[in-house]
């Protein structure tokens, strides 16, 4: 975070008012002109802003509302907690992102939302998935979660939509331990955003003498967050640059050995990975050899149609139930070296050339 993070944190705790206030306006603002958007709001996690999306949006009971399978499954309960019906859809095998075709057959008369999820920073097919929206009046709420200045087509990933998502959980590019974000260019969403994080308070309150025009909640982020969020954003350009470099890396590395595929980043578009996902035969092997060197990697979710709460059939969803248990991110943290990424890739392509023998 550095000596200025540290500075900001101290200046928050010197004043006492650790609560939402000025320095969260201020990490706000610095957000809003990042993303070339009229309205920041930063709250309490990315599900929390997921959940007020679509609450703001109008979901509620007896809406259905589109998820790809394979995301975490925050996507889905934001959902549940609009009291909405999650319905699944199959993932494009090359992107690993919400497959298009899946989507038009999903849609029926009660849809009313759809959730594309930029998984892992790389972009969904966010124009078809628009034009399919537009034609059925249906709302498009963004999980940038995992694509925080990440762009397609020189646009910011969730800009794109009529609301977008972003979180700063502990492992993201910009971490304020939890924390999220909600974007839009929508004036009277931007309102009424700011009342529902707040207790129904557009402006900030009392405590004590305030109106409280509409039905609210508290999903307000602190200053102290705020603080720690913006001490790190001087590094953000440093950061961004070390992810596309890594991935490049593993790419140019990675790419004559058979048996592991990394799904594609288009870098010269603008996307950025947030971690570096490949998919690998004997997965689990390859997980257990590489952490035996110190060499550690994180498993893909389970496809949300596995999972107790929204199980259904596997045959609905042939893409991800295949892909999940070939999927893994490399280390990909913004603090690894090209020596560090090197050493990685000579124990894959040790890995890869027992099995081959």
């Amino acid at each position: 975070m550095g000596a200025l993070g540290y500075d900001l944190i101290k200046e928050v705790l010197d004043s006492n008012y650790l609560n939402e206030g000025a320095v969260t306006g201020k990490f706000e603002n610095e957000l809003a002109n990042l993303l070339s958007v009229k309205h920041a709001i930063a709250v309490t996690s990315g599900t929390a802003a997921l959940f007020l999306s679509l609450y703001a949006s109008g979901i509620g009971p007896g809406d259905e509302v589109i998820v790809p399978d394979l995301t975490f499954i925050a996507t889905a309960n934001a959902v549940t907690m609009c009291r909405a019906k999650v319905v699944l859809v199959d993932i494009d095998p090359n992107t690993l992102n919400m497959d298009t075709a899946a989507l038009t057959a999903a849609i029926t008369k009660k849809t009313r939302a759809i959730i594309p999820v930029h998984l892992s920073g790389r972009a969904a097919n966010i124009s078809a998935i628009l034009d399919i929206a537009s034609k059925a009046n249906i709302v498009v709420v963004e999980d940038a979660a995992q694509a925080f200045m990440s762009q397609h087509k020189g646009r910011p990933l969730g800009t794109w939509g009529k609301l977008g998502c972003f979180s700063f959980s502990a492992n993201k590019t910009i971490t304020t331990g939890q924390g999220g974000l909600i974007v839009t260019n929508d004036d009277n969403l931007g309102t009424q955003l700011r009342q529902l994080k707040d207790q129904g308070r557009a402006v900030r309150g009392t405590g004590g003498d305030d109106l409280h025009p509409v039905i609210g909640f508290n999903f307000k982020f602190t200053n102290l967050q705020a603080a720690i969020g913006l001490g790190q954003l001087h590094m953000l350009s440093n950061r961004l640059e070390r992810l596309k470099k890594t991935y490049c890396l593993y790419k140019n590395t990675l790419k004559d050995i058979p048996g592991i595929r990394l799904p594609p980043f288009n870098i010269e578009s603008g996307e950025v990975p947030q971690w570096i996902d490949v998919l690998v035969d004997n997965r689990d092997k390859f997980e257990t050899t590489l952490k035996s060197s110190n060499i550690h990697c994180r498993r893909f979710y389970h496809p949300i149609h596995t999972q107790q709460p929204y199980q259904t059939n596997d045959k609905k969803f042939p893409n991800s139930t295949s892909l999940s248990n070939k999927a893994i991110w490399l280390p990909s943290a913004f603090t690894l070296t090209d020596e560090d990424i090197h050493r990685v890739c000579e124990e894959i392509r040790g890995f890869m050339s027992a099995v081959k023998r």
